[in-house]
């Protein structure tokens, strides 16, 4: 019994020591602490090998100047501190993949991002790039891959995020099934023969930009909650289709927008729920160019199609315009007509299909009433289908005061948007004429009386005029020099 006491009392004599023992260990960290910086690490890798990660947090930024693979396993975190960009790629051949890259600066005028690019042949797959101004920057840097990155921007107001991806005067890269959010656009500027496919974006301004670029293939993307979903300008040769664009809502909302472009081939994509599916700005440009717009689904947009003025040269063909509240627009008492509507369906026609060959037994007619008064002016959307503007319009159809404003005809509308012959190859194909320049500018030298010179101010004005015209082509044809 004695003996019990004794060591009872020893035990509870010795707790205060075990305690003393425990705080003095180190403290535990959920979190690895690398024993030696990255940019060490990455410096003593032979070229061609791995660099060992242990997992946890190393701090950048961080420079690879030879071809080495930096594999995360999703277990690794390269942080910024908030200073400058991350990560810059100056050796071709670099591999950069399972990474969490976080936290650059803030600057927009040195492009602080989570990756800068400025080299080729680079493998960027399957990272997390979060809290970066811009995401991925690529300078000048060709054939790289850029595949199932998740990108996001600073928790700033839309102007003012960075972009998600960047291309500038980068060629042959492919971009594919990254995700793109919160962030401001996806950019691609002097750059050509890219490939962007099966990438998503949300909660972005433009998911999809180009400026001064040619020959790009843009495919199989998902771009919703945006401002616009694509958009393509002073650009030619790009190729769109089977992308689905839906929720680009707001005043400035647009599925699909062409400014300025020429040979533009968008087909089989699915335009919903937009301010606008398509935007039509200038577009051609040079005026022995084409764009194809075939074989695309524009449903329940406010506007089908809305133009900006009166163009010609754009081949539409082949698409249902579904339940939009306008099929098109067109500014500026403008009118669509000069471009090819041909074999489209239109949920407003109010014709027959009697021979049953898929196609309406009249032309459609796409003629504008009362509506001429929100075409030109937002502000009377406001009453749009209200009762009083919806008796009035139903009254000047009835018994024409004036005589309507025809926007567009189409000779060979569609019957029923199942129908087989809607995306049919006959229904779509469509050679357009050639246009010689040389002959229209031939015959344009004869000028008619009423603008002809009157005087030496007029000739140097002319003369002018014509040097800026010059100019301007050949900015124009300078931006799409190929390497």
């Amino acid at each position: 019994m004695e003996c019990w006491k004794n060591g009872t009392m020893a035990f509870w004599k010795s707790i205060p020591i075990l305690f003393l023992l425990i705080m003095s260990l180190p403290a535990f960290q959920a979190t690895a602490v690398p024993v030696a910086s990255l940019q060490v690490l990455i410096e003593q890798t032979p070229v061609g090998e791995t660099v060992h990660l242990e997992p946890g947090i190393y701090t950048g930024p961080v420079i690879i100047e030879k071809a080495v693979i930096l594999d995360g396993k999703g277990q690794v975190t390269i942080d910024g501190l908030g200073k400058g960009s991350v990560l810059l790629l100056k050796a071709d051949g670099v591999v950069v993949k399972n990474l969490i890259i976080a936290n650059s600066g803030d600057s927009h005028d040195q492009v602080d991002a989570g990756i800068l690019v400025r080299s080729s042949h680079n493998r960027i797959r399957n990272n997390k790039i979060e809290n970066t101004l811009f995401g991925i920057d690529l300078q000048e840097a060709h054939e790289n891959m850029i595949i199932g990155n998740d990108i996001s921007s600073k928790n700033a107001t839309l102007g003012l995020r960075g972009d998600g991806i960047r291309g500038w005067a980068s060629h042959r890269n492919i971009f594919r099934q990254n995700k793109i959010h919160d962030s401001r656009d996806m950019v691609i500027w002097y750059s050509n023969d890219n490939i962007i496919e099966e990438n998503e974006g949300w909660n972005n301004r433009y998911s999809l930009h180009f400026m001064y670029s040619g020959g790009n293939t843009v495919r199989k993307n998902t771009y919703h909650h945006n401002t616009v979903g694509i958009f393509l300008m002073y650009s030619r040769d790009v190729t769109v289709e089977q992308n689905t664009v839906r929720y680009s809502l707001g005043g400035t909302g647009v599925g699909i927008g062409l400014k300025e472009v020429d040979n533009m081939t968008i087909r089989n994509n699915k335009i919903v729920y937009c301010t606008a599916g398509f935007y039509f700005d200038l577009s051609p440009f040079q005026p022995d160019r084409y764009n194809f717009i075939k074989a695309n689904i524009i449903a329940y947009n406010v506007i089908g199609a809305d133009f900006n003025s009166t163009l010609s040269r754009n081949i539409i063909k082949g698409n249902a315009f579904i339940d939009n509240l306008e099929t098109v627009r067109v500014r500026g008492k403008g009118v669509a007509s000069e471009n090819l509507w041909e074999g489209n369906y239109y949920s407003d026609y109010e014709g027959f299909d009697r021979d049953m060959d898929g196609y309406g037994d009249f032309v459609y007619n796409h003629d504008i009433y009362l509506d001429t008064l929100w075409m030109n002016n937002d502000w009377m959307l406001l009453f749009y289908g209200s009762p009083v503007t919806s008796v009035l319009n139903l009254l000047a159809k009835l018994a024409p005061i004036s005589e309507p404003r025809r926007l567009l005809t189409d000779p060979k509308p569609v019957f029923s948007p199942s129908a087989a012959v809607l995306f049919s190859e006959a229904n779509l194909s469509y050679d357009p004429p050639v246009i010689d320049m040389e002959k229209d500018d031939e015959e344009g030298d004869e000028m008619p009386a009423r603008f002809a010179s009157h005087g030496d101010d007029d000739e140097e004005e002319e003369e002018e005029e014509n040097e800026k015209e010059l100019d301007k082509k050949a900015n124009y044809n300078r931006y799409f020099l190929r390497q």
